[in-house]
């Protein structure tokens, strides 16, 4: 789909804004990546063969019985049997000495007197954990960086580099989401109190008054006290409370273009009050609208780790750059903690707030770039 002339500038004037643009590709790169977590960290491996078939426990799960165990409950990959089992084509010696089988069939020996013996294998993923995979590591949690765990675990002996990727991808999204449903309701919201005004603008204001005046906090805890902490419940109470932001600033830019000639001109035309409200006025009160945005996604972000960092965010389960971060408050002795979640997110909002200056810039028609 070819793009407008319009928009076709506005894409010019982007690109020419160097530290926006690679921004962009930087952040877009990071997200990427981070939505292939599971191909990336994990303590399953992604691909199997077993007996000349291909198993995906990414996808999948498979009973350790499909490999010659003997439970019927997930396969525990990283276990020396299951993956001698797996290896050996389901070889019964495997319960008794698993490590020396592993050691003859990568020595070649295993197998030799069988004709057409091929062992097994697993594709593991560059890093072998999970978010919440405990590092089977001695020494007492958290570890320090080594080798085996990049930016070392936590305290309960997590590997930090994967939670980040994890924790990541799920603040991203979550800001997405709460972003793009809180500027929907928002933007209709101020079109609606600018471009009527009257009755309408003034009892939505007082609403909006009461309403920005309720503790989000307090509402947080009773309704997770009441229906237990869950994403989605994060985003609805989010989005209940976030919508606010943008309602002034498009009521106001409504308020001035509502008079202006070409909305009169549309008017005598006979255009209805929906065209020229979203096809005429809104195009021209995007630049003021974008202007908020860096500030709602960069408070979104902060919202989500300052809930997780007092305990009022996602389970504790899930993977938090907010948990993270207490994690560092708590364990002052573990100084790659810290640096961890500060890298994090300075780099993730230095990325956002430069790409949506350059989106600003862009729509902005009084900007130009040589």
């Amino acid at each position: 789909m070819a793009l407008s002339p319009l928009n076709q500038r506005r894409w010019r004037n982007f690109k020419q804004n160097r530290r926006a643009y690679w921004s962009l590709i930087l952040f877009s790169v990071l997200f990427g990546l981070s939505l292939f977590a599971e191909f990336i960290a994990n303590d399953k491996p992604i691909l199997v063969q077993y007996r000349g078939q291909y198993y995906a426990p990414v996808f999948s799960f498979y009973p350790e019985t499909t490999f010659g165990g003997d439970f019927e409950t997930e396969a525990a990959y990283r276990d020396p049997e299951v993956r001698c089992l797996i290896r050996s084509g389901g070889q019964e010696a495997c319960f008794d000495d698993p490590d020396g089988i592993l050691a003859e069939i990568a020595a070649g020996s295993f197998g030799a007197d069988t004709p057409g013996f091929q062992p097994g294998w697993l594709l593991w993923p560059p890093i072998p954990y999970s978010f919440n995979t405990t590092v089977d590591r001695p020494g007492a949690a958290p570890l320090a960086p080594n080798g085996q765990n990049l930016l070392g675990t936590d305290d309960t002996k997590r590997d930090v580099l994967a939670r980040v990727i994890y924790g990541f991808r799920l603040s991203i999204l979550f800001t997405l989401i709460v972003t793009v449903c809180a500027s929907a309701v928002g933007i209709v919201a101020g079109a609606l109190q600018g471009f009527f005004g009257g009755w309408l603008d003034l009892i939505f204001q007082r609403i909006i008054e009461i309403w920005s005046s309720t503790p989000q906090l307090y509402v947080i805890i009773i309704l997770f006290a009441i229906l237990g902490r869950g994403f989605w419940l994060l985003v609805f109470v989010t989005v209940l409370f976030g919508w606010t932001a943008l309602v002034g600033v498009v009521r106001a830019e409504f308020l001035r273009a509502r008079n202006l000639e070409y909305v009169r001109a549309a008017r005598a035309l006979g255009v209805s009050n929906r065209v020229i409200m979203f096809r005429h006025m809104l195009p021209n009160a995007m630049v003021a609208t974008l202007t908020m945005l860096p500030f709602i996604v960069t408070g979104t972000i902060g919202l989500l780790a300052s809930l997780d960092f007092l305990g009022f965010g996602l389970p504790s389960s899930s993977p938090s750059l907010g948990e993270l971060t207490l994690q560092a408050k708590q364990n002052l002795q573990a100084p790659w903690l810290a640096f961890t979640a500060f890298g994090v997110f300075a780099v993730m909002l230095s990325l956002l707030v430069f790409i949506f200056e350059g989106v600003r810039d862009a729509f902005d028609p009084r900007k130009t770039f040589q």
